[in-house]
């Protein structure tokens, strides 16, 4: 049979059986659960839209699972059910009372929503912020929903994830169990909107022209923004056509999106952003905490970790642990996690983490049952494809290793003997790099582990790479870029890309529908940017001295990966990302006010040489 038969079939198969077992969970959600819907009062006299989903069999009492979120709690009715409760089908059946609730001003709940709402520092009586409408939250459910166990558990992904995280400030005494997965965490540094201090064009455009649209009054989803519609479906042609971020808030945004506005007024780390980290007010944290998220995650990478670690280094008491897998946003329940792309896992590493972790983890704290003996650090490694254990994050089996770029791109753990050394080319933001090969409408998740051939073939990206290796090399932990450069400009982007090469013996996937070509493949890893001007700090930008060799040092999301013995590692630098990051016109400004006519061509050099030595550093696995 034709190949594409098979896959058609293969395909159908999926839909259908998906389709059933949706259906199949809804049954057993209306024939096992009661729902009501309350609005339950904060402490400023603001109601929040809550649908409460109690299980049906009364003769024992249950703990409460809570997902605050500003995506809608649809459907709304106490007639209208969900799909499904829970983040996957086990937790459905084992039996919880299921909260989902309307973020204040969001949806069908009332008050003002703010994105990534601040602590309030100095609460009064009537002072509010996410982790106050928590308390009151969890205060109302245990003194008024019946039959309940006086536990209570949060959990969310991504957006939720944030809101789960702002539980754990002064928590309310019944909260004994909280997963923050992939939090937003800090939107100038490294989640969502900012990477390195460059605007992630695509996911802002894309998510606030739908999300920031203002809401007068509590609305249904019917009645909500419907999002934005796509001129070209093209989104390198559209955002490059579009001339400058300028251009797009002036052409189709105007004063409409507040946080757009806030982008604007707010180009460098200021208070406006410090008062939306939640990481410094993760103190005294009593509820026993599971962080988890992916290490392809093109959201959110950053968040998990840094909550871990936040958590952690503030309370070196709490029980926190850290589930890291190969996933994209949401992956360890929004796919079986056998693979992703173009690269196969070996293992269901989703199902693997909802029968050892989020199940086992909810079940022990919230109803005291099973033991749950997860260690501190629950890592899956890809490249060796195998879960690892340790007692912390980063591994204290590690070392770090310098890998130095050198001449005629090569790249070894060797110092280069030669004085004069370096690679010069130019970078043109009217002709930038793209972040993935081919033609998207959208930001794919899949960008995080694709094949880097496309970028080594153009002349505006560094490619490095080592001998094939001898010997297996695991990194577990941090990768820090460490850069000797110059340009002809006063500022400029740097992305640095650490990747496996495969053997080009590599046999090709069976079936091969999509004819991909493994012998040669270029998995990214890890890819981060920083925007040149913040090379010293956030708050104060600097501009580079045109033809001054300068410093460019910064950290990578963590990675966990083998580099097998055959492959080899190589490093990308460029100076675009596009549409992914928002083009750098390669001089000091303020780049929110750039007008087409300010993007222009740099010269720029990358040293490798005894005194100025461009290398990454790596935690090498002992």
């Amino acid at each position: 049979m034709n190949p594409c038969k098979i896959l058609g079939l293969l395909i159908c198969l999926f839909l259908s059986n998906n389709l059933l077992a949706q259906q199949t969970d809804s049954a057993y959600v209306r024939e096992n659960y009661t729902k009501i819907e309350r609005k339950i009062q904060m402490r400023d006299g603001v109601k929040l839209f809550t649908s409460i989903y109690i299980p049906k069999n009364q003769s024992k009492k249950y703990p409460f699972l809570i997902n605050r979120t500003p995506y809608t709690v649809a459907p709304y009715g106490e007639n209208k059910y969900k799909l499904s409760l829970g983040n996957f089908p086990a937790m459905m059946r084992e039996g919880f009372i299921f909260v989902y609730q309307d973020v204040r001003g969001r949806w069908m709940s009332e008050g003002t929503f703010e994105d990534i709402r601040p602590q309030t520092l100095n609460k009064g009586n009537k002072a509010i912020d996410e982790s106050t409408d928590t308390y009151d939250t969890i205060d109302w459910l245990v003194k008024n929903i019946k039959n309940n166990n006086g536990n209570v558990g949060i959990y969310g992904i991504s957006y939720p994830g944030f809101y789960s995280t702002t539980s754990l400030p002064n928590s309310h005494p019944a909260l004994k169990a909280v997963s923050p997965q992939a939090p937003v965490t800090d939107w100038f540094i490294g989640d969502d909107f900012h990477h390195g201090g460059s605007l992630f064009l695509m996911d802002a455009f894309t998510f606030m022209s739908g999300f920031g649209v203002p809401r007068l009054q509590p609305i249904t989803p019917d009645k909500g923004p419907k999002g934005f519609k796509f001129p070209i479906q093209d989104n390198y042609r559209f955002y490059l056509e579009a001339g400058s971020v300028k251009n797009l808030k002036d052409k189709y945004f105007a004063d409409s999106i507040k946080f757009w506005n806030d982008l604007f007024k707010h180009p460098n780390l200021d208070t406006f952003w410090k008062a939306r980290f939640i990481l410094p007010h993760l103190t005294n944290v009593k509820p026993a905490v599971m962080v988890v998220g992916g290490f392809f995650d093109a959201e959110d990478a950053y968040g998990t970790f840094a909550t871990y670690k936040a958590i952690e280094k503030q309370n070196p008491s709490a029980k926190n642990i850290l589930v890291a897998g190969p996933w994209f946003h949401g992956g360890w329940v929004r796919s079986d996690g056998a693979s992703f792309g173009d690269i196969k896992f070996g293992k269901t590493t989703s199902i693997n983490y909802q029968q050892q972790f989020e199940l086992p983890f909810f079940k022990h704290y919230l109803k005291g049952e099973g033991d749950f003996n997860a260690a501190e650090a629950n890592i899956f490694v890809t490249g060796s494809n195998e879960w690892k254990k340790f007692s912390a994050w980063p591994p204290k089996e590690v070392e770090t290793k310098n890998l130095y770029l050198q001449p005629n791109g090569k790249l070894a753990f060797e110092k280069v003997g030669r004085t004069d050394s370096w690679d010069e080319y130019v970078s043109d933001p009217n002709n930038p790099v793209p972040y993935q090969d081919g033609v998207q409408a959208r930001r794919t998740r899949e960008y995080m582990i694709d094949d880097q051939r496309f970028a080594a073939r153009r002349p505006d990206v560094k490619t490095y790479q080592t001998d094939a290796l001898t010997e297996d090399i695991t990194l577990a932990g941090p990768v820090l870029a460490n850069l000797v450069v110059s340009t002809t400009g006063t500022d400029a982007d740097y992305v640095v890309k650490l990747i496996d090469v495969y053997p080009e013996d590599e046999p090709n996937p069976t079936p091969n529908p999509n004819n991909i070509i493994m012998g040669g493949y270029e998995m990214l890893v890890r890819g981060e940017i920083l925007r040149g001007k913040y090379r010293n700090s956030f708050e104060k930008p600097e501009p580079f001295v045109p033809g001054a060799i300068t410093k460019v040092n910064y950290a990578l999301p963590d990675v966990a990966h083998t580099f097998k013995k055959g492959h080899k590692i190589m490093v990308q630098i460029q100076n675009s990302w596009f549409p992914l990051a928002d083009r750098n016109p390669q001089k000091f400004m303020d780049i929110y006010q750039a007008e087409p006519g300010d993007f222009q061509k740099a010269t720029h050099k990358i040293y490798h040489d005894t005194s100025n030595s461009s290398y990454i550093s790596l935690s090498v696995l002992k």
